[in-house]
């Protein structure tokens, strides 16, 4: 059985079974559309968008090899019930009754439609293909705590589906796209103890069990024992940065030489690129730059990496030296020059699927980096 008991799962709270807003509520809600706006004005003054700064109109499918992850529509009601209307699986999640009530999955996929709007949670239809038609296999979800900067992640799949990997293709998808595209730190998540598939799924995708507890269970009636997981960018998408050099010194750390930029506008804004989902540290804030090869110096580097990463050129001669980060990692220290450059030609575009963005100094702290650039912030920004 692959239906995970996680307070993000599909059908847990906030968009609940048992705690949906009424429709009249949902009818009355302010429009998805008209809040997005807003929250672009709201941004706009401080980080010039690039690629894209604004969330998109509609959320954009996620695929994997075989699947498709994409927002629940009214037409899935029927296929829903049909799947979710199993004991096999609802005993498995917590806030979902059985026998399920048909007109629940109306109410429900309503309610992620608006969660999905508010940006509060992520509820997806895992969907196949059977020759040329479209199946629904489950759903996927990842329920957001902004204050703890924690996503809680869920799924479940129907009984016909399991034991040919859906879970852990959809669940590993949804949590490396959340990590590196919302602002997040950790995922959570949690199993019923006598669901040791489920467990596996998430052992297999990064998560690691962090402890024990109970919750109560709607389907089965009274608390239950669950095991509780946790996973970071570093267990999702492995450790920091790339494998330095070599350690020459016994018993010391490799060195890795890398060089930043901050590329600063007529405005005196920075710009910021956050690593793409797949990238070590995927969804942090950095300084465009990158590794120095092999008998490069730092602003040869850059002048590539700039190229590289924003089609951009720059001269050595732009290229002013500010500070460096000098940083020790669990496997390595990170030594960053950071230079500071106002001229060069072309317009800064995102190259390998990073995202761009422009922030004034006094914002910079308001983005989540990696631990070696922190302290350049109060520096750049005092000089700023």
């Amino acid at each position: 059985m692959v239906a995970v008991r996680g307070r993000g799962i599909g059908l847990r709270r906030h968009g609940c079974l048992r705690h949906l807003p009424t429709m009249t509520d949902i009818g009355e809600a302010k429009p998805p559309r008209v809040a997005r706006r807003k929250r672009a004005r709201r941004r706009a003054d401080d980080a010039g968008p690039l690629d894209p700064l604004a969330p998109p109109d509609t959320f954009a499918p996620l695929a994997t090899e075989r699947l498709i992850l994409r927002p629940l529509a009214p037409e899935d009601a029927e296929a829903l019930h049909r799947l979710v209307n199993d004991w096999e699986v609802t005993r498995n999640l917590a806030v979902v009754p059985f026998p399920y009530p048909r007109e629940l999955a109306d109410q429900w996929i309503l309610s992620t439609r608006q969660s999905l709007a508010e940006g509060s949670a992520y509820q997806l239809a895992i969907t196949g293909r059977e020759g040329e038609h479209e199946i629904m296999v489950g759903v996927v979800g990842l329920r957001i705590d902004r204050a703890a900067r924690c996503g809680r992640l869920g799924y479940w799949v129907g009984r016909r589906f399991w034991g040919h990997g859906v879970a852990s293709e959809a669940a590993g998808r949804l949590a490396r796209w959340g990590l590196a595209n919302l602002d997040l730190d950790r995922l959570e998540a949690g199993v019923i103890t006598d669901n040791p598939a489920s467990a596996s799924v998430l052992r297999r995708i990064g998560f690691r069990q962090t402890g024990e507890g109970t919750d109560s269970f709607l389907a089965r009636g009274g608390e239950h024992a669950v095991w509780r997981f946790e996973a970071t960018r570093d267990d999702i998408f492995g450790d920091a940065a790339p494998e330095p050099a070599a350690a020459e010194v016994p018993g010391a750390k490799p060195l890795l030489l890398v060089a930043a930029c901050a590329l600063i506008d007529s405005d005196g804004r920075v710009l910021l690129a956050r690593r793409p989902e797949g990238k070590k540290m995927a969804g942090l804030w950095e300084f465009p730059g990158g590794k120095l090869h092999p008998g490069e110096t730092p602003e040869a580097a850059l002048i590539r990496e700039l190229k590289e990463e924003l089609g951009i050129d720059v001269s050595a001669a732009c290229l002013a030296p500010f500070a460096f980060a000098s940083h020790e990692y669990e496997r390595f220290h990170l030594l960053m020059p950071l230079y500071l450059c106002r001229r060069w030609k072309g317009v800064p575009r995102p190259r390998e699927n990073q995202t761009l963005t422009w922030v004034r100094p006094h914002k910079l702290a308001d983005y989540p980096m990696p631990p070696a650039d922190k302290p350049l912030i109060p520096l750049l920004r005092d000089f700023l």
